[in-house]
């Protein structure tokens, strides 16, 4: 028998109250069947629709706009008050920078939770009917937070099982002078994006869903207001996947040989101190233990202000290099530069800067480069010289004559183009040719390269001079990065840094990408008001 009386009415104790479930309901228009008939007929037939409850629209690719998409705006202010309250990640790498919370697949929030059972029960049965895809009960959802300078770059969604992507606005007044937007890219004939043709403007309780495909490229712009956040939901309904097509590859990229031209080219461009053969080979141990180097005030002052000016005149043919998945930058057309321009591309082509860069790296970029036994008997050789020399004096750097040694390995003197044999090997077979690919670049706010699937993985040796960039602060991007296959943390960041020459030795498994360049970038103006950005040289070097 229990000893526990049961509590009587009037004693005064209330029961507890059972907690009523939070309930979330989507828009009752959007569920009218004539509605949904007609929106269902529209998809089928590939064909645009549109009605104050939703706007169907093929162009570029297909996608749906749902305003009021939850009926209750209690809820919604609850939901939101849930979701800020989460803890958030900042989601970072070549492709985006915003803020994401955890999985909201288990998180047990009231209105989290309602709107979870809305969205992969009622929602998912309703999208189902109308595209004619069995979509999967998988539910696989997040809240994303956009705020100043944060961004979603060119891509197309597809992964294996996504179907239909889907967005939930939670936003303050917003307009297009805000950023934030929702852009979607027209494709070329070869499915690759194109250009920006729409651009969905975030509102508040508005549901935007597309169906995820080869060409469903898109991207989230900057976020330029420094007050607002842009919060939503996001994730994806799963079902199977489209066929995929062949992976577009580009066309091979040509390099070039070295130009034949003596050493003389040095003297006329390259600061005296960078052609002495022992600081060289101080830059080539330090090369050689961490495979980058930062060489300052590399070229001549005074060539280095002829190359500025001549960039600032704008006597330069830019064209916009894409497709957008993979880079969005300017290129310049070489064969229309300046003539000063044409020279400083003529400098990086040189044989006798392919040799220099040998002694710079202790790679074979030259068949007169030394091997690893001839430069261990030169440094030894450079070490006893110094140790005998008493007055501790160095010989002037601004002489030429003095730097032969800098252009030379062998004790011939080369007075002309060094045009001897390629060496070959124990087999007598040529040894491979050492090449290079260069290119002059212009990056503003807005531009970026990303890494992609057909990213080059080879062993190379990465130039870049930078021009212009007085002032430039890293938070601006621009800067290069450079991370290991598969990874999102960067072993190496080069800050663009005036008159400055960078070098990074990679390897097949490091792969690189110049960060998006973002408003902060702007700043440059006030400074300087007809400045826009900054130029570079960027040559890739192959042993």
């Amino acid at each position: 028998m229990n000893g526990k009386r049961p509590i009587e009415p009037s004693s005064g104790q209330v029961g507890k109250k059972k907690k009523k479930g939070v309930m979330a309901e989507f828009s009752d228009a959007v569920m009218e069947e004539t509605l949904k008939k007609q929106v269902a007929e529209s998809w089928s037939r590939k064909m645009s629709f549109s009605h104050e409850a939703v706007v169907l629209d093929m162009d570029p690719f297909l996608h749906c706009v749902i305003p009021n998409f939850i009926q209750s705006e209690d809820f919604l202010e609850g939901l939101q008050k849930e979701l800020l309250s989460l803890d958030f990640h900042e989601k970072y790498n070549d492709l985006y920078k915003f803020q994401q919370s955890d999985d909201l697949k288990k998180r047990q929030e009231p209105h989290i939770t309602a709107l979870r059972k809305v969205l992969f029960e009622d929602f998912r049965v309703w999208l189902s009917d109308i595209s004619n895809i069995h979509l999967e009960s998988t539910i696989d959802m997040f809240c994303a937070k956009y705020e100043f300078t944060d961004a979603l770059l060119c891509h197309d969604d597809e992964l294996e099982g996504r179907r239909i992507a889907f967005i939930l606005y939670l936003v303050p007044p917003w307009d297009r002078s805000l950023g934030g937007t929702l852009d979607l890219y027209s494709v070329d004939a070869h499915l690759q994006p194109k250009q920006v043709v729409k651009s969905l403007v975030p509102s508040w309780n508005t549901l935007v869903f597309f169906e995820v495909s080869p060409v469903s490229f898109h991207q989230v712009s900057e976020v330029l207001s420094e007050e607002k956040s842009r919060l939503s939901i996001s994730g994806w309904f799963h079902g199977p996947s489209l066929t995929r097509p062949t992976n577009c590859f580009e066309p091979f990229i040509i390099r070039s040989p070295h130009i034949p031209q003596d050493h003389e080219i040095l003297y006329e461009w390259i600061n005296p101190i960078y052609l002495d053969m022992d600081y060289q080979l101080q830059i080539q141990e330090e090369f050689e233990e961490r495979s980058e180097i930062l060489l300052k005030e590399f070229l001549k002052p005074e060539k280095f202000a002829e190359i500025c000016k001549a960039l600032e005149k704008g006597d330069v043919e830019w064209s916009s290099q894409g497709p957008p998945n993979k880079r969005f930058y300017e290129k310049a057309e070489e064969s229309k530069l300046p003539d000063i321009l044409k020279g400083c591309m003529k400098l990086f082509y040189s044989e006798a800067l392919f040799l220099l860069l040998s002694n710079f790296t202790g790679l074979k970029l030259h068949f007169l480069a030394p091997s690893d036994d001839e430069v261990e008997d030169v440094k030894e050789g450079a070490a006893a010289s110094a140790a005998s020399d008493t007055e501790g004096t160095s010989h002037s750097s601004s002489e030429p004559e003095n730097n032969q040694a800098a252009m030379s390995t062998t004790s011939q003197q080369n007075n002309g183009p060094m045009d001897s044999e390629p060496e070959r090997n124990e087999a007598g077979k040529e040894l491979t040719v050492p090449t290079c690919y260069g290119e002059l670049r212009r990056w503003k706010t807005g531009h970026y390269t990303l890494i992609h699937d057909n990213s080059n993985t080879e062993f190379a040796l990465d130039l870049v001079l930078y021009c212009g960039c007085e002032g430039w602060e890293p938070e601006y991007g621009g800067f290069t990065s450079y991370i290991a296959k598969g990874e999102d943390e960067e072993l190496l960041t080069v800050n663009p840094e005036n008159n400055s020459l960078a070098l990074v030795y990679r390897d097949g498994e490091t792969l690189k990408f110049v960060k998006y360049i973002n408003c902060r970038s702007l700043e440059q103006k006030k400074t300087l008001p007809h400045r826009t950005g900054f130029w570079d040289f960027s040559f890739i070097y192959y042993e």
